[in-house]
């Protein structure tokens, strides 16, 4: 199973069963089709549901958000805009922050928030 989509689709409907929403309520709570949502769920949708969809679904399922975007391969869109806002310091910073253990990661987290709150005083 090395489509994301695909890998997408069945981690949803694994995690929507196990949550004891049935296709039709759960495509009715996130409106989309249930038509759409089974083609999501068996991989094969010719696209991933846009990030908000994605939000919603995790939301209703009551996951992370962040962690199902990505999943879907999509890219939430207040991390576009930051990206968009400064399109070179951001992406260099990811590349920089790429091979950080996550102790470190949250460490720079913390830094980063700590000198934010300084700025905006």
């Amino acid at each position: 199973m090395s489509d994301p989509l695909q890998h997408f689709g069945s981690v949803l409907r694994e995690r929507r069963i196990e949550k004891g929403i049935s296709l039709r309520k759960f495509a009715e709570l996130i409106d989309i089709s249930p038509t759409y949502l089974s083609l999501v769920e068996t991989g094969k949708a010719e696209y991933a549901p846009a990030a908000e969809r994605v939000r919603k679904m995790a939301e209703v399922l009551g996951t992370d958000p962040d962690h199902w975007i990505a999943l879907a391969g999509r890219m939430p869109d207040d991390v576009k805009n930051i990206i968009l806002k400064d399109p070179e310091q951001m992406p260099a910073l990811l590349r920089a922050a790429k091979n950080l253990t996550p102790e470190q990661l949250k460490k720079l987290i913390a830094d980063a928030e700590r000198k934010g709150k300084g700025a905006e005083d």
